[in-house]
């Protein structure tokens, strides 16, 4: 059956798990099971059976999104399973070499020949995301993801609270969070942060009160966020506390209440990507069990006339309405981030989000390769994901990414002679036609 929603938002996520191994963190929050490090045996049963070979579960998940209907053109390969950057380089390099090569159809040499073939190939990845904690975002990491292709880091945020992040044993400090942010930022990633309120510690005017500081303070802004509220699952230190009657997590009722406070304070230029994760209800010993919470809120806000502004709640795929190009207008946000300066650049109709670019004029960026440019950190447009050469009618192959570009160039102009590109490996072709050459990982051009 085709679940139309994996493919509204212009790309098709593909994701692969890493192999289980041991972790030296101690967060309480966390199980340790026998499975990839934050979940439970029943959330990896396809990738356990294919013994987690990276190859396999990338040509399994193509074989079943074809048979969904889904075009597997534009794909966005997301390594999940713990943190996947504290693994040996060895196994880091052969693994995103084989998910290259099942995309490809085709078993390579090195990851460079992968890179390289899967810029023509018929399952492209235009998009790559890396799950990391804070501490585990060195220059040196960053080197190596952009190596594999990465354009998006999500990082185990958890809170921006000193005294909460000790509680929970997180094993680092909100110093290291605002310097990962800083690195990547400069260093063209788009930003995800995981957060998780009701954590030991917290209450609900407090999580409010890091939620607020999150989009206020220019330490953080992250593009995405994922909103995980604290649940108590078997095998973990909070369940002991849970029991010791030492901590109880928020009901249902709280968390409507908190996420729809949350929703509101969400500045329009970041994705609400998910709220709630999925675990099976008989690893849950306390907490809510709603999966379809958002659903729920959604629901609740459209009943009292509160609006989201949120990228995932304004996208064009995920609404009703009809769309005429005609009546397109751009929208420009402007905001501070990391000692830099942000452009968030919008093609929007009544409101609805066609597409967008993310242009930062950076403060320091490490890497050679980027001084004296502007950036932009993302360039998508949104609707039903269309095959790349199919001209179907509808919101994408419509000229509007061309658009986006040409402002974001226009603006670069006011201070930077050259424009510098983070591109999944798949979409290296596009901005070829527009000028664009490769340099170490980046699409860079004279502007």
């Amino acid at each position: 059956m085709k679940k139309p929603v994996r493919s509204l938002s212009g790309i098709l996520p593909l994701v692969v798990v890493t192999r289980p191994k041991s972790c030296k963190h101690n967060c309480i929050y966390c199980p340790s099971l026998n499975a990839p490090k934050s979940y439970v045996p029943e959330s990896v049963l396809i990738p356990k059976a294919l013994n987690f070979d990276p190859f396999k579960q990338v040509a399994k998940r193509l074989e079943v999104l074809r048979k969904m209907e889904h075009p597997t053109d534009k794909i966005e390969l997301i390594i999940i399973g713990g943190t996947f950057l504290e693994t040996s380089k060895r196994y880091q390099y052969s693994f995103v070499k084989k998910c290259y090569d099942a995309l490809n159809n085709k078993k390579t040499k090195n990851l460079k020949q992968a890179k390289k073939i899967n810029e023509k190939a018929e399952n492209r990845v235009v998009a790559f995301c890396i799950e990391t904690r804070p501490d585990v975002c060195s220059k040196e990491d960053i080197k190596r993801m952009l190596g594999f292709g990465v354009t998006r880091v999500e990082l185990g945020v958890q809170a921006i609270d000193e005294k909460i992040l000790k509680k929970v044993g997180r094993g680092h400090g909100v110093k290291e969070i605002i310097e990962a942010t800083e690195r990547l930022r400069d260093s063209c990633f788009k930003i995800g942060y995981h957060i998780m309120p009701g954590l030991p510690g917290s209450n609900i005017e407090k999580d409010i009160a890091m939620y607020k500081k999150i989009f206020s303070d220019e330490n953080f802004k992250p593009d995405h966020i994922k909103i995980y509220p604290t649940q108590v699952i078997k095998g973990t230190g909070l369940e002991k506390l849970y029991y010791a009657g030492k901590y109880n997590p928020y009901t249902k009722e709280e968390l409507i209440e908190l996420i729809i406070k949350l929703k509101t304070l969400t500045p329009r230029y970041c994705r609400i990507m998910r709220i709630m994760r999925e675990f099976p209800r008989q690893w849950i010993v306390a907490g809510c069990i709603n999966i379809n919470l958002r659903q729920e809120v959604k629901k609740i806000m459209e009943e009292r006339g509160i609006k989201c502004n949120c990228i995932r709640c304004r996208e064009v795929g995920f609404l009703k309405e009809k769309i005429d190009l005609k009546e397109m207008e751009i929208k420009i946000t402007k905001y501070k981030a990391n000692k830099g300066k942000e452009f968030f650049i919008e093609a929007t109709c009544n409101d609805a989000l066609l597409g967008l670019i993310r242009l930062r004029f950076p403060h320091k960026p490490f890497l050679p390769v980027l001084k004296d440019k502007a950036l932009v950190r993302e360039l998508h447009v949104y609707g039903r994901a269309l095959r790349i050469k199919d001209k179907k009618e509808a919101i994408q192959h419509r000229g509007i990414g061309k658009i986006l570009l040409e402002i974001a160039e226009n603006i670069a102009k006011e201070k930077y002679d050259a424009i510098a590109i983070i591109s999944g490996v798949g979409v290296r072709e596009y901005y070829r036609k527009h000028g664009y050459r490769l340099r170490e990982n980046f699409m860079i051009k004279k502007i």
